[in-house]
């Protein structure tokens, strides 16, 4: 099985620090011990900017500054200066209703964060010594918009009369990687995503529709791995499912691809089953929700 890695995508992460309970006076902002966790002159400015930025995320609906100064106890004009600082850096960006969101400078540190995250390494080292799978095509992609993009495959030495190249692109709504992270979204982010303009079919099994796509989909949900019956290339059969991170997001998706006269029933819950446990097993060593049921 021959096996090629490119770097790699990830998922995301936040870190929890603890913060001020600083009273509802200006004169508070003179008192750091009162209001930071210990060490009391450890960057106390820097504690309430991460926190804002938790409270940022974790809010259902955008808040107002007032709304933030509130909830984490800080006096207005500190709240104020250290928004006002946060939106100028790009941290945190000012919505035409006077509310708060995250800002696009935070996309630079996840950036960092997912090229140091070794993804596909993880994908390499969870078939090092794994017998087993020798006999399959496996690959890992990720989603961006619409397509999919392969990062790595591990071939077998079966032809399947197609080859995934590193880099590739794809309609997601066709491929069963994509399906698997596609099946992830809620309906309305699905329909999101594809309204502007269906992918042109690859062959004639490709799925033409969003209803159509939805009713695999759903069928994706209940079984726990997708199928691509054709739809990227005819006699080559993919089962997919999808990779989750910490927080639980789908960050990519694995398939395992076999020949189309091979796909008995039996065969396909058996190597559905197999797909799974991969995705579950890269899952666990992203810190997601591995060994699902």
């Amino acid at each position: 099985m021959t096996e090629i890695e490119t770097p790699s995508r990830g998922g995301t992460s936040g870190d929890q620090t603890s913060g001020d309970r600083g009273a509802s006076g200006d004169s508070a902002a003179a008192r750091p011990a009162q209001v930071d966790s210990a060490p009391a002159d450890s960057a106390p400015a820097l504690r309430r900017a991460v926190r804002i930025l938790d409270l940022v995320t974790a809010a259902p609906a955008p808040p107002t500054a007032a709304e933030i100064a509130r909830a984490l106890g800080l006096p207005r004009s500190t709240a104020h200066g250290l928004i006002g600082a946060m939106v100028d850096l790009g941290l945190l960006a000012r919505t035409t209703e006077a509310t708060l969101r995250l800002g696009p400078h935070l996309m630079n540190w996840a950036s960092g964060f997912l090229a140091q995250f070794d993804l596909v390494g993880e994908f390499r080292r969870l078939f090092e010594g794994r017998p087993g799978f020798e006999a399959y095509t496996i690959t890992l992609s990720v989603r961006e918009g619409s397509e999919v993009i392969y990062l790595a495959c591990c071939n077998s030495a079966a032809p399947l009369g197609f080859t995934f190249r590193i880099g590739m692109r794809l309609p997601a709504a066709f491929a069963a990687t994509g399906k698997a992270m596609l099946s992830t979204l809620a309906p309305g982010e699905l329909s999101d995503l594809f309204a502007g303009s269906w992918p042109a079919p690859l062959t004639p099994r490709s799925v033409g529709s969003l209803k159509a796509l939805e009713s695999e989909l759903a069928a994706a949900r209940a079984r726990g791995y997708s199928v691509d019956d054709g739809q990227i290339r005819e006699g080559m059969v993919c089962l997919g499912a999808p990779v989750a991170d910490f927080s639980g997001k789908a960050i990519a998706g694995v398939a395992v691809s076999l020949l189309e006269r091979e796909a008995t029933p039996g065969r396909l819950a058996e190597v559905g089953a197999q797909v799974r446990a991969i995705a579950d097993d890269l899952s666990g060593r992203l810190g997601g929700p591995g060994n699902r049921a």
